[in-house]
């Protein structure tokens, strides 16, 4: 992924390719972090192992995606897993859950992101799922190794691996556009003369169902998309 794309661009690129848009809200433990790679999923089940065996067949570069349904109760991911993920070759790990350890975390410097923190870890061992390596769920999405998770400051978004090269460039098309018309702003022209906003009320009065973002593709402008 590129250095200058954000995954708010990559969201945009899924609307305007009619690729599903399939993001949650999770926080780099070190403001700043980006993690790009293939999806490696692992449902958590009160115990580390599941980790360990999923890094048996990881590949390099790929990102270890923890299903722990979200939990708030407890962290599932500690820095020996996170460790332990570095020296597996992964880029980095995801969480749908929370994550303990916050200092060693930062200091391995594997980019990790998860809901947030807690001291504690699992209490008690849960039943593990059979399928606990081919998907997690994470928010409303089932996400597999078919898939790759772009992350930084914004939260996580996951793409089909088969379309992320082409969703990847039409990302960094929005991004150019809109570096372009920050570069105009504050050399002085509004963004209301750059859209033509005024000529989009106009033709809206006419057409009430004329939508915003349908303007902008006449003019060439990327505000929502």
């Amino acid at each position: 992924m590129r250095p200058e794309v954000t995954t708010a661009h990559v969201t945009d690129a899924c609307v305007r390719a009619g690729v599903e848009v399939r993001a949650v809200s999770v926080r780099s433990v070190v403001p700043g972090g980006r993690v790009f790679g293939r999806v490696l999923p692992a449902r958590h089940a009160g115990s580390v192992d599941v980790f360990l065996e999923a890094f048996e067949s990881a590949e390099p570069g790929d990102v270890l995606v923890v299903d722990n349904g979200g939990r708030l109760d407890h962290a599932c991911v500690g820095d020996l897993v996170v460790l332990e993920a570095a020296a597996a070759g992964l880029a980095g790990v995801v969480i749908w859950g929370l994550h303990r350890d916050t200092a060693d975390i930062a200091a391995i410097g594997l980019p990790v992101f998860s809901a947030g923190a807690i001291p504690t870890g699992p209490l008690v061992p849960e039943v593990r799922r059979p399928d606990a390596l081919d998907s997690a769920q994470v928010g409303p999405w089932t996400v597999t190794t078919a898939d790759v998770v772009f992350a930084d400051d914004d939260g996580a978004v996951f793409l089909p691996a088969d379309r992320a090269e082409e969703l990847a460039e039409l990302a960094y098309g929005i991004q150019q556009t809109e570096r372009g018309q920050a570069e105009r702003i504050r050399s002085g022209t509004s963004l209301r003369a750059q859209v033509r906003f005024d000529a989009y009320l106009k033709a809206r009065a006419v057409t009430p169902s004329l939508s915003f973002r349908d303007h902008l593709r006449t003019v060439g402008g990327a505000i929502e998309e």
